[in-house]
């Protein structure tokens, strides 16, 4: 009978014990803890790029920040979205709701070459898209 101590005295009286037991409160914390050390790394942009170091001063970002993505493989994405170089105004547009003042965030590969790098700003600039942020791991910046 657990959570019930029974008297000491000479009387069969059942004397209830004012302990509480926590091991249900921590059964629970662990297994909430447990769903959110799966589910934060979920929550990420989930393409595989290789991102070069910056010691620049982050800046607050949107909050539905528009990121194109230069991979090593020279394909773009528009957020987790591959799309083809000539189809690349038209998902623009999609993403920014047809907006060319909103700032987008352009992440490339270490890999990728400076050419490409420029290649691909080249494109966004045609398509009518001027404001654009380079996106970078924040580090030492030191030159490999």
């Amino acid at each position: 009978m657990a959570g019930w101590v029974r008297h000491r005295g000479g009387d069969d009286d059942l004397v209830e014990a004012h302990e509480i037991n926590v091991t249900p409160f921590i059964d629970v914390m662990l297994v909430l803890l447990i769903i959110f050390m799966v589910a934060a790394p979920l929550a990420t942009v989930d393409l595989g790029v290789d991102l070069p170091s910056s010691t620049a001063q982050p800046q607050p970002r949107p909050e539905q920040p528009v990121f194109v993505s230069l991979r090593s493989d020279l394909s773009l994405a528009v957020g987790e979205q591959i799309v083809a170089r000539e189809g690349l105004a038209g998902a623009l547009d999609g993403a920014t709701k047809g907006n060319k003042d909103e700032r987008l965030f352009l992440r490339a590969d270490k890999a990728v070459s400076y050419g490409e790098l420029m290649a691909a700003m080249n494109l966004l600039r045609d398509a009518g898209y001027l404001k654009v942020a380079l996106v970078g791991l924040e580090g030492s910046g030191a030159m490999p």
